[in-house]
């Protein structure tokens, strides 16, 4: 099936998870990243049973911190 990742479209396997998507796409620290498809926020707990669909858009999300010293 065809996703968008970060804007690029990509052919990956029907069945895909939200969970495998980040193993595939080789995502630093996965633990702090927050993902969207289609614009809405997938809760993290939702990533390892929340199957994509064709024609899905997937984005990753990382907060910084910071701020003036």
């Amino acid at each position: 099936m065809k996703i968008t990742v970060a804007g690029e479209k990509k052919e990956v396997a029907d069945g895909l998870t939200v969970a495998a998507l980040i193993e595939l796409e080789n995502v630093e620290t996965p633990q702090y990243v927050t993902v969207s498809v289609n614009e809405e926020f997938i809760d993290s707990g939702a990533f390892e049973t929340y199957v994509l669909s064709e024609g899905d858009e997937v984005e990753f999300l990382y907060f910084m911190g910071g701020g003036a010293q």
